[in-house]
């Protein structure tokens, strides 16, 4: 758990050194090195007293920008927020529990991503209430199949 330490200074640069220090050579690297981990747990990784989550996320997006990824991380962020919600995959019948689960996941990972892709992701919550995924479905990384249907690439 990180406390108002990992605010302190220059945070990009401690976040990047801490990157660098574990052989890689972006942020996108290291967090595609372990694609289910929570943005909490890549932070703690990286520096358990002085990294957050928010940190990750941030960094995390301006390379997506910077190379035209950002849909692949937003697919990667769907990936995390499934496998923290529903560590047996996706529910077989929709009761009480699993609606909340469920609805957590996609509330967690639509609550922040980029203005860009906003009703993309509308549509995609759409289209997993109407069409849900078979139970079990887990995606192991952006690169799912129903999640490159959902929200298939198209930055230039």
């Amino acid at each position: 758990m990180t406390d108002d330490r990992s605010w302190e200074g220059n945070w990009k640069a401690r976040l990047y050194e801490r990157v660098r220090e574990r052989g890689y050579d972006s942020l996108t690297a290291f967090a595609e090195a372990r694609p289910t981990a929570s943005f909490v747990s890549l932070a703690e990784e990286l520096g358990p007293d002085d990294v957050a989550g928010a940190q990750v996320y941030d960094g995390l997006v301006a390379e997506a920008v910077r190379s035209k990824q950002v849909t692949r991380l937003v697919r990667g962020h769907l990936v995390r927020e499934l496998w923290g919600c529903l560590p047996e995959g996706w529910p077989v019948a929709m009761d009480d529990e699993s609606r909340f689960r469920v609805a957590k996941a996609i509330g967690l990972w639509s609550g922040i991503v980029p203005v860009s892709h906003k009703e993309r992701v509308r549509r995609a919550r759409e289209v997993l209430r109407a069409n849900p995924p078979p139970a079990g479905w887990r995606p192991l990384g952006p690169d799912d199949e129903l999640l490159r249907t959902l929200l298939p690439d198209d930055e230039a």
